[in-house]
């Protein structure tokens, strides 16, 4: 018996990590109700209340309709319509719920999300109503942004909170609207949680003022509009104009510059010279040094090797790089006023990055190739605070003229290039540089640690 136990215990286990990792939208993950309004066990709900159900998932619309979002008053089943907008199904009665009653709300496992998987179980939920109708007008608590904000990213998803939960339905494209000047801008409304949603369909201008407006056909469960428009204006961030590139000083001088240690296994193709300091020639490994005065050679590098115990000028002209290194990446995570905040959370594969300052307050990713699209003076910035992980065979591909020595990733913690990967730009990591066996660079890898190559070609732009 205690071993079933443990083997289930595993089982339940193991199901728990694999569903954390999935969306709630891929095939085969099934669909859940999130929140319900009236919530399970609510009292003195106004009689003219509609009843609202969230989903973790986009639903079909064929599936949500009265078979499937069922209201009993007792035993007897309420007529009515029922409305999908955004993830919320919204039941709407045909007359008001009488007070004073027990209601039973049920979402059946009729119910799918758009990849045809249907909820595990039925999700039930009561309440009991007052004896009044509900003749409050909602209010719009807060708005993010805020009225008269500055420096907004432009990617930034505009929301405004309720008091109280709203008739999804009415939560709309014509009801929450956004405008630049008299230019309405296209986006994507939702609502969830008593939050309505606004996700622009394209990136904000910089430097550019928007307004945002939630008009009075927004009503909340009960049919109460609010009493006027809700209007306020924000700014958003970033540089009109291409930003200015970061001075890497003696720094650009190298391919590689490291600090503890270079290290390299099989044999790679390094087009570039290579720097360490304040670490000896010992720390630099695989690479077949022939030595020379102030340098070393090497037939893997096409360039020459620095280290911080060669002959001078080498020590002093390494230690001036590696402090312009340093300030470099310090110029890179100190630039302010970023014109994209948090893009993808992170997960930045299969997108289009155009010119501009980035901020990430978390690790990247890059699982499916990037494309880097802009100018040839155009400049990208990018401020990771934590990893920088490439998947193998993924590629960063250069568009519309854009060059290598104009991209810059400012790594707080561990830059990883997958098996096979190709790179563009120049890394400024804090921590260190990892490029996996085959992977290839166009740019600098330029580390305040340690640079670790297997069988790499790198180049320097």
């Amino acid at each position: 018996m205690k071993r079933l136990r443990h083997l289930l215990a595993i089982v339940i286990t193991l199901s728990v990590v694999f569903l954390s990792g999935c969306k709630d939208d891929d095939p085969g993950i099934p669909p859940t109700v999130t929140s319900t309004s009236p919530a399970d066990n609510d009292v003195r709900i106004a009689t003219n209340s509609s009843i609202t159900a969230t989903f973790s998932a986009e639903m079909d619309p064929t599936t949500i309709t009265v078979a499937e979002f069922t209201v009993f008053q007792g035993a007897t089943q309420l007529t009515g319509v029922v409305t999908y907008s955004g993830l919320t199904a919204t039941f709407i009665p045909s007359v008001n719920l009488e007070g004073n009653k027990l209601h039973t709300a049920t979402i059946t496992t009729g119910a799918k999300n758009m990849a045809g998987d249907a909820l595990l179980f039925n999700h039930v939920f009561t309440f009991t109503t007052d004896t009044a109708p509900d003749i409050t007008k909602p209010l719009v608590n807060s708005t993010d942004p805020l009225s008269a904000a500055t420096s907004i990213a432009r990617n930034k998803t505009i929301t405004a909170t309720f008091s109280e939960a709203m008739d999804a339905s009415s939560i709309t494209s014509s009801t929450f609207t956004l405008k630049k000047g008299s230019t309405s801008i296209p986006g994507a409304v939702s609502y969830s949680n008593r939050v309505a949603s606004f996700n622009p369909t394209n990136t904000m201008d910089a430097s550019s003022v928007y307004t945002a407006t939630i008009t009075t056909g927004a009503k909340d469960v009960a049919g109460n509009a609010i009493a006027t428009n809700m209007v306020w204006n924000f700014t958003t961030g970033g540089n009109s104009t291409s930003i200015a590139a970061v001075d890497l000083g003696a720094a650009s001088n190298y391919l590689i510059l490291a600090k503890t240690a270079i290290n390299n296994s099989s044999t790679s193709a390094l087009t570039g010279d290579i720097g360490l300091s304040p670490a000896a020639t010992s720390y630099i490994t695989g690479l077949a040094l022939t030595n020379a005065t102030g340098y070393a050679t090497s037939s893997q590098i096409t360039g020459k090797v620095y280290a911080a115990d060669m002959a001078d000028p080498t020590p002093i002209n390494l230690t001036t790089a590696v402090n312009n290194m340093i300030t470099a990446y310090n110029d890179a995570a100190g630039r302010l006023s970023p014109d994209f905040l948090e893009l993808g959370t992170g997960n930045i594969g299969g997108k289009t990055l155009v010119p501009g300052l980035y901020k990430w307050t978390n690790t990247v990713t890059l699982p499916s190739s990037v494309t880097i699209s802009g100018g040839a003076n155009d400049v990208w910035i990018f401020q990771i605070a934590g990893d920088l992980t490439m998947s193998a065979g993924v590629n960063i591909t250069l568009a519309g003229g854009a060059q290598a020595k104009n991209i810059f990733w400012q790594v707080a913690g561990q830059a990883t290039m997958g098996t096979t990967s190709h790179f563009e730009g120049i890394i400024l990591s804090m921590t260190g540089i990892t490029l996996q066996t085959g992977a290839s660079m166009n740019g600098r890898a330029l580390a305040q640690t340690a640079v670790i190559l297997d069988s790499n070609a790198l180049n320097k732009p």
